[in-house]
């Protein structure tokens, strides 16, 4: 068992009541990590610490900054069977969390690179003698909330590229994945980032939205970022917006897979069983919709349940588990019921549906119509519904028809025909011949509709990060008209 602490101004310490909550293997039941429980008290302490490290930390000069972040992403990297030890957490396989530590720490390194990037610009002005100026400056303290499906990634996010920037970080921690949560923590204070750079919080779940809101309305924070539900997203953005905040947030998803009637259908079979099914299809990314041409859709499905038969759910640890565990039971009953509300409305249960506690094998369906809760609702997990088009216009219109619009892919041999389409796709992700689950550190991540606003990774965050000042400079006299 895990014990847990908070961090905060670099020390490892007790909630203040001394009160603590377990988070358990979803699989066995077993205890994985035992967990401080911070009050309001805590909360504002580790706000306190933050702005207290702030002035030192904003003050560094960027390549001192870069080498610290450096020295963070070799630490993660060395310390990866630390993360995997703590992947009871969620039920997820070992390769999962060991790809998460891989990416996290490419993310350390992206944000790293960016120290020297964060540019101004000089702006001619209308008044003899002005030099105007557009300067980027470090905002403050900054609220990061990351979930726990891919802990080591989205958690690494919220803290690299703020801290790129010259801000201090508050990050409250998933009360799914703790222990994870509080390494990266841990990691970052053993890389000499400095006490109070960063400092994690960890809450009992029935205490989230006090937390939530004091960290929010502390005048301290100066800039949020959130990843996680839509649902929970909404209540973030509408705290934010009450004290003034920006937010930027990564939510929800619905990813549709259009294959077209030429499209290499083993290439793209391939494509979608990965992202519909990776991770139990516990990813914002995860392959949802397959939108398929008419001309193809039989061939199609025929193949993608043969390749569904060779993926098989079970306990991580098992030498035949490809898919590992959902994060708890609770997960399976709600998809389950997703699942026999489209059946029970006349769609067809080609492959899968099976629940065995935190244990779903994965599922296929054909026939699904915009009756069923499955049709528009995120499953979140290993459940993909084939959905029938005629013609490229067809599909586009079933892809668009979603409230979600995060990552989305589209197949087909026809580059330039594939390209006409991606840009008519809502959504702030797509990829021609590749899978809708896809992140790279320097890339733009964000999504449009009800995934959220803003984008993480390499340039495209540094707006989120900064304040933009303007500034100018007199040289000589300046007439007044008074």
């Amino acid at each position: 068992m895990l014990d847990v602490p908070l961090l905060i101004g670099g020390k490892s310490c007790p909630a203040r009541d001394g009160r603590t909550f377990e988070r358990c293997n979803p699989v066995t039941g077993e205890v994985v990590s035992r967990v401080a429980a911070a009050t309001l008290e805590d909360a504002d302490a580790a706000v306190a610490a933050a702005q207290a490290a702030f002035p030192v930390w904003a003050a560094l000069a960027p390549n001192e900054r870069r080498t610290r972040l450096l020295a963070a992403a070799e630490l993660m990297q060395a310390r990866a069977s630390e993360f995997i030890e703590a992947a009871g957490e969620t039920g997820a396989m070992a390769n999962w969390y060991g790809f998460n530590v891989k990416l996290a720490a490419g993310m350390l390194r992206e944000a790293a690179s960016m120290t020297t990037q964060i540019n101004g610009e000089v702006i001619p002005s209308d008044v003899p003698g002005s030099f105007a100026m557009a300067l980027r400056q470090p905002c403050g303290v900054i609220l990061g909330i990351a979930p726990w499906n891919a802990p080591v990634i989205l958690a690494t996010r919220a803290l690299a590229m703020p801290l790129a920037c010259g801000n201090t970080v508050v990050l409250k921690a998933s009360e799914l994945s703790p222990a994870v949560h509080r390494l990266i923590g841990q990691v970052l204070q053993d890389a000499g980032l400095g006490d109070g750079v960063v400092n994690v919080i960890s809450n009992a779940p029935v205490d989230a939205p006090a937390i939530v809101e004091r960290l929010i309305a502390n005048p301290a924070v100066r800039r949020v970022n959130f990843t996680g539900s839509t649902h929970v997203g909404r209540i973030v953005a509408e705290l934010a917006a009450r004290h003034l905040k920006p937010a930027l947030l990564e939510l929800g998803g619905k990813a549709p897979f259009l294959v077209l009637d030429d499209a290499d259908l083993d290439a793209a079979v391939d494509a979608a069983a990965f992202g519909a099914y990776f991770n139990q299809g516990q990813i914002c990314m995860s392959t949802e919709r397959l939108i398929v041409d008419s001309k193809v859709a039989d061939a199609f499905i025929d193949k993608l349940a043969a390749k569904i038969a060779t993926l098989r759910a079970g306990h991580p640890q098992a030498d035949d588990s490809v898919l590992g565990s959902l994060v708890d039971a609770s997960a399976g009953v709600r998809i389950k019921a997703l699942i026999d509300d489209a059946v029970g409305k006349g769609a067809r249960l080609v492959v899968g549906g099976q629940v065995d506690g935190s244990i779903m094998q994965p599922t296929l369906l054909d026939g699904v119509t915009p009756s069923m809760r499955l049709y528009r609702e995120e499953s979140f997990g290993p459940v993909a519904v084939l959905l029938r088009g005629d013609g490229d216009e067809d599909l586009l219109s079933l892809a668009n028809d979603s409230e979600f619009g995060l990552s989305a892919a589209i197949f087909s041999r026809d580059t330039g025909r594939a390209l006409a389409l991606a840009q008519r796709v809502e959504s702030g992700i797509c990829h021609i011949n590749g899978p809708t689950v896809h992140d790279e550190a320097q890339m733009p991540f964000g999504g449009v509709k009800s995934s959220g606003y803003g984008s993480f990774g390499g340039k495209a965050s540094i707006e989120q990060f900064t304040q933009l000042r303007w500034i100018t400079l007199q040289n000589g006299p300046r007439h007044y008209p008074i």
